[in-house]
C-alpha cells in the first residue's frame, strides 16, 4: 500500500476543499480526512476537529510547492460604513458586521 503524508491540517472545511481542488487540478492524488468529525464540534476534543490534506509520500514536495503557490494575501479593505480597515481574507467588517463591498474600495 502506498504510504501518504498529511501536509496541510485545520478547521475551515471550506478551504480543505477548494485547496483539495487545486491540487488536483495540477494532477495530485490528495485525499481529504477528518471531515465527518466536525459535527461532533463542542463533544469531541479540539485536537480531533481538524481537516487534514494528505498525499502520495512521492507527491509530497510538489504539494507543498503548489500550494505555497496558491497562498496569496488579499488586498485589504475599508468599511464603507465604519471606515475601518479590514483584513483582505474577511467578507465582513470586524469593527461593525457590515459587508464587504468592493465598488467603494
Amino acid at each position: 500500500m502506498e504510504q501518504r503524508k498529511c501536509f496541510v491540517v485545520g478547521g475551515n472545511l471550506l478551504q480543505a476543499h477548494t485547496w483539495k481542488g487545486l491540487l488536483e487540478s495540477f494532477g495530485l492524488d490528495v485525499e481529504l480526512r477528518g471531515e465527518a468529525l466536525l459535527g461532533g464540534v463542542g463533544e469531541l476534543p479540539a485536537d480531533m476537529q481538524n481537516v487534514e490534506l494528505w498525499v502520495p509520500e512521492p507527491q509530497l514536495a510538489e504539494a507543498n510547492s503548489q500550494l505555497a503557490l496558491l497562498d496569496v494575501q488579499s488586498a485589504k479593505w475599508k468599511c464603507v460604513q465604519c471606515h475601518e480597515i479590514n483584513e483582505g481574507s474577511f467578507d465582513l467588517c470586524w469593527q461593525c458586521s457590515a459587508e464587504r463591498s468592493e465598488t467603494h474600495n
